[in-house]
């Protein structure tokens, strides 16, 4: 949504993509005042915490003000580039600064008349949404307040700490305002069963962090002696023993920020087994071989990678109870009548885990065609939202990297990883002989709450038989 600062000014503001997201980073600014821009044209690069995006700008004109620099963190809703639609020649160029409230919209009462709503402008690949964003409250000279209820809205809005002036404590003012967090924090605080209106919040304005979710979620400590009840200062020690010469710190935030966050949650909130098992894969490398001289796949991405996913495919479609989902509010098992396939990434901003929609509906080269542009697009870091969502069921290849196996972790939401180790020239017994043979370990992990030993062993079993016997993707297919 755009807003008029002029009668040619134009704001263009931090997009919400309607995923829940509170802020994103500037990564890069790609014009610099003075520039001209036209409709559609990109002029930024902005890091969500699922993904890194360009923003296109919705107008023609000329770049004003770049109002935050690289680097900074900005609120959804935050006006962030300034652009002169008439065309004029723009003000003298500034440095972005880095200070939002002064770029915060003006308040309703002293705003012109509202003019017709046009073009809202949104992430890549998420079309064209109403905001449900609410303009912050300016700093300064507190302004009167008419009725009780706006102070609560602010406060249910998310946009400041409930009010302690006698309005808020009238009998007009009963609701009970819901407790400030973000969505991940919320989420961890429902993982861990804790109820955020009685947690104390530690940060700003009075919002939760998720620090303040785990000091209410683990068991208060035995009171301690009389004696020992001095104030403690050993926590001041590692701030004391950092040492900037031979120390780095590396903010924790994005991608790899909600990496972390959803890996914790799903650790402690689905029960992993992992089950192994080491096959020879040497008929499926010759496959592999062979169809990469097949006509019908050329230019295509053609690997092990390719038959393995083949290969679950089949497994899930054999043993469909594998793919589902646990519903913690409903007590649910939710079955999922189709197999978004997740394959785990590695990515400079942190591991990401996009998935190639109705992969259980693709033929061999539109698989292929699918992981190539899947794993390209992770590459370049260009993954949207959009495709990291509604996994079912995830790969991840660790043999890349030369290990032989491991026990990954599940994406949230999803009951089964498959962990692809290795493929080495090992001896190995092959028609009563021991042979050089091309072998690999497998690794299955699933959530325990709905599926059984025995469903998970089948389900593994299945995978290294067709890798084993590559033909029996034609007898069970």
């Amino acid at each position: 949504m755009t807003t008029m600062t002029e009668a040619s000014v134009r704001e263009f503001k931090m997009p919400d993509v309607g995923e829940g997201l509170t802020e994103a980073e500037i990564l890069k600014w790609y014009v610099k005042a003075g520039d001209t821009v036209t409709d559609g044209q990109v002029v930024c690069e902005v890091e969500t915490a699922k993904a890194a995006v360009e923003l296109p700008i919705p107008y023609d004109g000329v770049v004003r003000e770049l109002r935050f620099p690289e680097g900074t963190t900005v609120d959804v809703g935050t006006a962030i580039i300034a652009v002169d639609v008439a065309g004029g020649a723009p003000a003298a160029p500034e440095t972005p600064a880095e200070a939002p409230e002064a770029s915060a919209a003006p308040d309703a009462s002293e705003a012109p008349e509202k003019k017709p709503e046009g073009r809202q402008p949104v992430l890549v690949g998420y079309g064209v949404a109403a905001s449900s964003t609410k303009r912050r409250p300016r700093k300064g000279p507190e302004v009167p307040v008419q009725q009780a209820s706006v102070a609560i809205q602010t406060e249910l809005n998310g946009h400041g700490p409930a009010s302690t002036s006698p309005a808020a404590t009238s009998p007009a003012a009963t609701v009970q305002p819901r407790p400030l967090a973000k969505p991940p924090v919320r989420k961890l605080a429902k993982d861990l069963g804790v109820d955020l209106t009685t947690v104390t919040p530690s940060g700003p304005d009075g919002i939760i962090t998720r620090e303040d979710v785990h000091a209410a979620a683990t068991p208060a400590a035995a009171p301690a002696p009389l004696v020992a009840q001095a104030p403690v200062t050993a926590p001041v020690a590692p701030t004391a023993s950092y040492d900037a010469a031979r120390e780095t710190r590396i903010p924790v935030k994005g991608v790899r920020k909600a990496t972390a966050a959803a890996m914790v949650g799903s650790a402690f909130t689905a029960p992993h087994v992992t089950e192994f098992v080491t096959v020879d894969v040497t008929r499926t490398l010759k496959l592999v071989e062979e169809l990469k001289q097949d006509k019908d796949l050329q230019g295509l991405r053609v690997n092990p990678l390719l038959l393995i996913a083949k290969a679950l495919l089949v497994a899930i479609k054999r043993n469909p109870d594998i793919n589902a989902s646990w519903d913690e509010a409903n007590q649910e098992i939710v079955l999922k009548h189709y197999v978004n396939l997740g394959i785990a990434a590695a990515t400079p901003r942190g591991l990401i885990v996009p998935n190639i929609k109705d992969a259980h509906t693709k033929t061999l080269p539109q698989l292929a065609e699918s992981l190539g542009e899947l794993v390209a697009t992770a590459k370049e870091g260009r993954t949207s939202p959009a495709a990291m969502q509604g996994g079912t069921v995830t790969i991840t290849n660790v043999g890349v990297f030369g290990v032989d196996t491991g026990t990954p972790i599940l994406p949230p939401g999803e009951a089964a990883i498959l962990a692809v180790g290795a493929i080495k020239l090992q001896p190995w017994v092959h028609k009563g002989k021991v042979k050089p043979r091309q072998v690999t370990t497998l690794a299955l992990s699933f959530d325990h709450r709905l599926v059984d030993g025995e469903l998970g062993s089948k389900v593994l079993a299945d995978v290294a038989a067709v890798l084993e016997q590559p033909k029996k993707l034609i007898t069970w297919a």
